[in-house]
């Protein structure tokens, strides 16, 4: 336990180790695309909004039974404006990029989304005052080239519909600074179950506004067992990768674990072959490497500094 020295009085646990959040990203990582893919299939259905909503109440579904096993998990005020304005963050994101599923290819919106480490490391280092090595830039402009040869999109076909991507990139980046400082004082958990229900408060809100101008499709019909039964297992993806990144952001800088992020190419690949016919080139294999690569440097030399730290604290005694 340690004191935080810009809240007097209050003491937290201490933080885990940066590798702990690296676990965390990477299998969050892994998983976001498979709930990608399961919007996707559910917009052929429901517009862009509706998917988002059914999502999130999905998530919130999954999170409530989690909540309450782990409460002794649940640390600091869960609903606050930093939270309501992660929720707010996650509806952009979240809307910005299944909009753009609606009119693409998965692996084309991820290309463009992928320029969210880059956002992230810069934002970082303004609104975290996080300082990101050259090492840590290298390793993300890596993982940046390795993954536009693995989707070499085109961005002119699809003219303005390639900013739903980048919104959702910023917004998705900014958020990832929010939860940096939601989760000083508050866990993961307490962060996603506040962040999941003003989440879907708003997405209600804005459905019923959206429904009095004639928009329809916000939710699937009762008889539509199949839309159903991916709306919850989107909901599951998606609840247990949120805890994961938030648990990973509470545990390591923001930039450390922006190179991890290009892992979500390593699923999309795997899941455009099997669900959309999409296989893989030897420059798609090429690009995976790559990125891989960049990830497994970033966790080696996190790893290097955890070790070599107590040795340099030892050394100025």
């Amino acid at each position: 336990m340690f004191q935080n020295p810009s809240l007097p009085g209050l003491h937290i646990a201490a933080p885990a180790k940066p590798n702990t959040g690296m676990i965390c990203m990477i299998v969050a990582m892994l998983l976001l695309p498979l709930g990608d893919t399961f919007a996707k299939l559910i917009s052929e259905t429901l517009n862009p909004v509706g998917v988002t909503l059914c999502r999130i109440l999905a998530q919130a579904l999954f999170l409530v039974p989690v909540a309450y096993v782990l409460r002794h998990r649940l640390r600091g005020a869960m609903f606050s404006p930093v939270v309501a304005l992660s929720g707010g963050l996650l509806i952009v994101s979240l809307t910005s990029l299944i909009s753009a599923f609606a009119v693409m290819p998965i692996t084309t919106a991820l290309a463009i989304f992928f320029v969210e480490p880059l956002i992230l490391t810069i934002l970082a280092a303004f609104l975290l005052g996080e300082t990101a090595g050259p090492r840590r830039l290298a390793a993300v402009g890596v993982g940046l080239i390795g993954a536009m040869i693995v989707i070499r999109p085109g961005f002119d076909v699809y003219g303005w519909a390639t900013l739903l991507p980048l919104i959702s990139a910023f917004a998705y980046a900014l958020n990832m600074i929010v939860l940096k400082k939601a989760t000083v004082t508050r866990s993961g958990l307490t962060v996603q179950c506040g962040t999941t229900i003003y989440a879907g408060l708003g997405l209600i809100l804005l459905s019923a506004g959206l429904g009095t101008t004639g928009m329809t499709a916000f939710i699937p019909a009762a008889s539509d067992t199949s839309t159903w039964l991916l709306i919850l297992c989107a909901g599951a993806v998606a609840a247990t990768s949120f805890v994961l990144i938030a648990e990973a952001y509470r545990s390591a800088d923001a930039t450390a674990l922006a190179p991890f992020q290009y892992l979500e190419i390593v699923t999309a690949t795997a899941l455009g072959f099997l669900v959309f016919g999409d296989f893989p080139d030897t420059l798609t294999w090429i690009g995976v490497a790559i990125i891989l690569g960049s990830g497994i440097y970033i966790f080696h030399r996190e790893g290097q500094s955890d070790t070599a730290a107590p040795r340099r604290k030892r050394a100025e005694r």
